[in-house]
This record gives structure tokens, sequence and C-alpha cells, in this order.
């Protein structure tokens, strides 16, 4: 079953509720309660520590697992029930500027802003004078924010995208339609989604999305299992061929753009950039497109196809 970006936030304030009134909750118990995978749990209860009721740190959640239960430490500590909610300056303004912001995603449901603004209405309530800082604020969110507003209401309502992709390895814009499978964070948003150009599961990373739009055909991606993240997003093959590419200051996009093992500083400001790809030629075009700002220097019979990839490219443009 997919799980929407909201979907997840509404259960874990449901699992906090539900590990307080269970302490020493076992932890196949609690995934098979809410309908995950161990794995989803897990990674719900690696988040949890960074929540609580104050910015500053002083009543996390402290709550770990030895791998079989759930131990929730300082349930008690931390419970405020029949207390007035109170808010420093900062705490106020940081709420305050970001439920504004939500609020204006395009393509959030209607209920979910509503909901937003009644929150945003109690908050101005509790923060009271500080409430007045934060309307001189304002976030504008970039791409990334758009499309994520667009795919999360795909999911939510089991609908089609059509996306216009920039692809760095083949430095081209493609267009496709991508029925959704889920939305991760690994460093980047991702939508993990069947794709129906290549009919095969794919990655699209959001801030990559130039145009999105939700298509009125019911979204049906084959059953497929999640891919495991926990070793990172970029698992290559054992098999897979290992490259090194040495990029000058102007090619140091190329580790912003390329998955990679590893980049390393150079003296004149570039970086040596070490990957795996099962694709080869993809790093031949990367190298023509670099030109004098980087080079592949390993695997040598690579470095040589480059070499005369770029030999053969200034004969053609020369004729």
């Amino acid at each position: 079953m997919a799980t929407n970006a909201i979907d997840q936030t509404r259960r874990m304030l449901s699992l906090v509720t539900y590990l307080r009134e269970r302490p020493g909750a076992r932890v196949d118990e609690v995934a098979r309660a809410f309908g995950i995978s161990h794995e989803e749990l897990v990674s719900d209860l690696q988040v949890l520590p960074l929540c609580g009721t104050s910015f500053r740190g002083g009543d996390l959640l402290d709550i770990d697992t030895d791998g079989e239960h759930i131990w929730w430490h300082n349930a008690g500590a931390v419970d405020s029930s029949g207390q007035p909610l109170r808010l420093a300056a900062d705490e106020a303004t940081a709420l305050l500027v970001a439920a504004r912001a939500v609020a204006t995603l395009p393509g959030l449901r209607e209920s979910d802003r509503e909901a937003l603004r009644r929150a945003e209405a109690k908050l101005e309530e509790a923060a009271g004078e500080h409430a007045r800082a934060s309307s001189r604020l304002s976030v504008t969110f970039e791409s990334e924010g758009g499309a994520f507003a667009e795919v999360d209401r795909a999911l939510s309502e089991r609908r089609r995208l059509w996306l216009r992709y920039y692809s760095p390895g083949r430095d081209e814009l493609t267009e496709r339609e991508v029925d959704p499978i889920r939305l991760f964070v690994v460093g980047h948003t991702y939508l993990e989604g069947w794709c129906r150009l290549s009919e095969a599961r794919r990655t699209f990373r959001l801030d990559r999305v130039a145009e999105i739009r939700l298509l009125d055909e019911e979204s049906d991606p084959p059953p497929v299992t999640p891919r495991d993240l926990s070793a990172g997003l970029v698992q290559p093959a054992a098999d897979d061929p290992r490259v090194v590419i040495e990029v000058g200051p102007r090619g140091r996009w190329v580790a912003e753009y390329w998955p990679h093992d590893s980049a390393e500083e150079l003296p004149d400001g570039g970086l040596r950039v070490t990957l795996r790809t099962p694709d080869p030629a993809q790093l031949r075009r990367l190298a023509l497109r670099l030109g004098a700002d980087g080079r592949i220097t390993e695997p040598p019979e690579l470095a040589d196809s480059a070499r005369e990839a770029a030999r053969a490219a200034l004969a053609a443009y020369g004729e």
C-alpha cells in the first residue's frame, strides 16, 4: 500500500498515543496493528526521537527499541495534557510561518488546508503578541514544493501523473506518464513510481521535475516490493564498473547531479568523484559535456573511449 506524507504524519501521531498506552510493546505487534512493514515502523521510530514539545530539545521523545520491544522512557515527562500551550517567540514564529506556507501549496486537499487554518488560529491565540512578528515573514516554495503537493494528491486520489523530467545522464527533458507508488526523502525528495514510458519502476527527484500534471486516469502500478533504502538511494551491483572522474571548479555540478560513492576535494577547487554505473556509455556523454572542465581517469579503457569519442566529435564539427 502506497503511503503519502500526510498519511505517514497521521500514523506517527497515532503511534505516539499507542506507545504511551502500551509500555514495552512488541515491534511485530505494533507493525501489524498499523498495517505497515517492520522496516516502515523502524523508520518511524527513528524520526520520533526528533519530535517533542520544545524546539530546543529539552522535551524530546526518548523512544528506542531493542529490536523486539519499544520503550518510551520519558512518557510522563512530556505529558502536557491539561496545561496551556506556551510558546517562545522563535517557536511561535517558526510554527506560524510554516503553517501559512504549507497552506498555500497547490494541490493540497481542501480538508487539510482547512485543518491548517484552524491550527494557525489556535497558534496565534497561544502565541499572543509573538504572532505579530510572524506576519512579517513569508516562505516561497521552489519547484520541489509544488511537485510534492501534486504527487501527494496523486497518491491520495490514486491518479496517474504526467511529468516533464530532466535526466542528467542524457542531458534531456523527457515526457512520461507515471503511476506513483510512494514519496521518500534521502537527501532530496523522490517519487518512486511505475513509468509507463519504460514499463518499469523508476525513481524521480522532485527538483528535476520541470512540469507536472494530475491526470484523470486511475493509477494502477503493478505490485512491487518497496526498495530497502537503509543503505542509501544508490546501491550499485557488485559487478558494476567503478569509475573515477576528476572535474575542475566549473564541473563540481557532477557531484550534485550524479549519484556517487565519494567526492574528494582537489587542490584546484575541483573534485575527484568516484561512482559505479551499469551503463558506461552515459559517462562518455558526460565527459563530452564537461569538455575542458573534467576527464575520466579510471578505468583506463573508459578513459580511452571517452577521448576517442571527443576526437570523433571534434572531427565531425570540423567537417
